[in-house]
């Protein structure tokens, strides 16, 4: 990554050194690093259950969708701006698109949110980023739905509506139970094998 050129003589702003610092990181390898509402997150690889909860669903969306869908592991998203803080950048676990959009081809490491159709995060290592900072992050960027599955509480919401800061719409189904997802997928998720 490269980090933003400024020139000798302007003037930078917190939220410009905060920004220009992360673009300039160089995470281990496997590690990943997100710029959520001003704050630096570094996340370690995640576990085989997280990675197989993460296949069960992708295996259904791209089998059962009513539209063609692609998706992107660890796609790095840029969100819109907040008023004295730097631009969100986040990378959800996996980030679905209609195929027919091609989002992903020719795109940035860091892409803008416009086309996504829903992000997905399943819980790991810091489970209230995902249910709050995260959901707040994805709802400021307009993305349509918000899948998350939370581990800890054995449940998967889906988050719909997004108005400002965070969705006006969820549903939550127990492992075990289906989930309807909305077109552009229109199927329940199975979340038998989550058990």
């Amino acid at each position: 990554m490269t980090a933003m050129a400024h020139e000798p003589h302007e003037s930078l702003t917190q939220a410009d050194v905060l920004l220009e610092g992360f673009l300039a990181l160089d995470t281990p390898e496997g590690f990943r690093a997100e710029l959520i509402e001003g704050e630096i997150v570094v996340t370690p690889p995640p576990d085989g259950d997280h990675e197989d909860y993460i296949g069960l669903i992708v295996n259904q969306v791209i089998r059962r969708s009513l539209t063609d869908m692609q998706f992107s592991g660890n796609k790095g998203l840029t969100l819109k701006d907040v008023p004295g803080s730097p631009r969100d950048h986040v990378i959800p676990d996996v980030t679905f698109a209609p195929f027919q959009a091609r989002l992903f081809r020719g795109a940035a490491s860091w892409m803008p949110c416009g086309g996504v159709a829903m992000v997905l995060e399943v819980t790991s290592t810091r489970p209230k980023a995902d249910r709050g900072t995260k959901r707040r992050c994805y709802a400021h960027g307009g993305i349509p739905l918000y899948l998350l599955v939370d581990r800890d509480a054995s449940a998967v919401t889906l988050f719909s509506e997004p108005e400002g800061r965070d969705y006006l719409q969820s549903r939550t189904a127990p492992f075990g139970k289906p989930l309807p997802l909305p077109e552009p997928f229109g199927f329940d998720l199975d979340t038998a094998e989550f058990l």
